[in-house]
């Protein structure tokens, strides 16, 4: 039932959300944002906990200003996602500017594809409609198999729609599948700043230790494509704002799994740096460092989130 009931609400989100004028859509976003950020839920306190590593010297009061921010941020992206699929092509164009451009155009001029990697800032889901629409250049991606199966179809059809490929997370294929596509100078796009398989590389985040998936550096190492980082953010305007970090170096020496290991953790710092500027783009509801991760005896669980993307 809960699940069925999950489906129904973002089909309703779809159906009537796109629908309303953007005014009104903006106020309802803020609106529902301020009222979860007032109930204090397990996802707003898993948030202002994550927060307090990456502003270490904010009190409570500067927590619960970035936390009602970040909620704001996070409503944002979900009212700008349902409404993509009606935004022209020239609204797509004109919704996103990306610093460091530079960096993507050369690596695929060159012809060696290349792995774009991403944390759950801002709203990737524009980024990648701007890169097939504004740049023309399609793009592979993975998405978690979400429950019920009817809400992953969902999410498959909407970024499917947009001009994305879109992979599953589950089962082995994918890496190959992806590899296959940089070789033929192809644009990976992956969210990698959560890992969510076993196989992940630990990383020191902030501070303190965490895991990152090792697919975006594997496939680096692997296929020759660079490996760059992107951060993005909102600064109040309609227009999202990005940075393309240069590519990550590759090592000279070592083994792949060195040399992954070490990119990984020069993905985790170009990372860092961007949710460093704008702490609040950050939508990280969820248990991440690996301190959180350890089983607690006698303590609830404030860890769930609210919701996956």
């Amino acid at each position: 039932m809960k699940e069925k009931l999950t489906d129904a609400l973002y089909g309703l989100g779809w159906a009537t959300v796109k629908k309303l004028p953007e005014p009104v859509a903006v106020r309802l976003g803020r609106r529902i944002a301020d009222t979860v950020w007032k109930r204090r839920g397990a996802g707003v306190l898993r948030l202002e906990s994550n927060l307090a590593r990456v502003v270490p010297d904010a009190g409570p009061a500067e927590l619960a200003r970035l936390s009602r921010a970040g909620m704001r941020s996070y409503t944002r992206y979900w009212i700008e996602s349902f409404r993509l699929p009606a935004w022209s092509r020239s609204r797509i164009r004109d919704g996103f500017t990306p610093e460091g451009l530079h960096h993507l155009e050369d690596a695929l001029a060159a012809g060696r594809g290349a792995v774009i990697a991403l944390p759950h800032m801002g709203n990737y889901d524009l980024a990648g409609a701007w890169v097939t629409t504004k740049l023309g250049v399609p793009f592979t991606t993975v998405a978690e198999r979400l429950k019920p199966e009817t809400l992953y179809d969902r999410f498959v059809a909407y970024r499917e729609g947009l001009g994305m490929e879109v992979l599953p997370h589950a089962g082995g294929s994918a890496f190959g599948t992806l590899a296959r596509r940089l070789r033929s100078g192809g644009l990976v796009c992956l969210v990698a700043d959560r890992d969510l398989s076993s196989s992940g590389i630990e990383v020191t985040f902030f501070g303190e230790a965490t895991k990152m998936p090792a697919g975006p550096a594997m496939l680096a190492v692997q296929t020759g494509a660079p490996l760059m980082p992107v951060t993005l953010w909102y600064d109040g305007s309609p227009v999202m704002k990005g940075r393309i970090h240069a590519p990550v170096e590759v090592p000279a020496t070592g083994t792949r799994a060195e040399k992954a290991a070490a990119m990984t953790q020069g993905m985790a710092d170009a990372f860092a740096s961007g949710i460093a500027e704008h702490p609040q783009d950050w939508h990280m509801l969820q248990r991440l460092w690996l301190a959180d991760l350890e089983p607690r005896t006698g303590r609830a669980d404030q860890s769930s989130g609210t919701g996956k993307r």
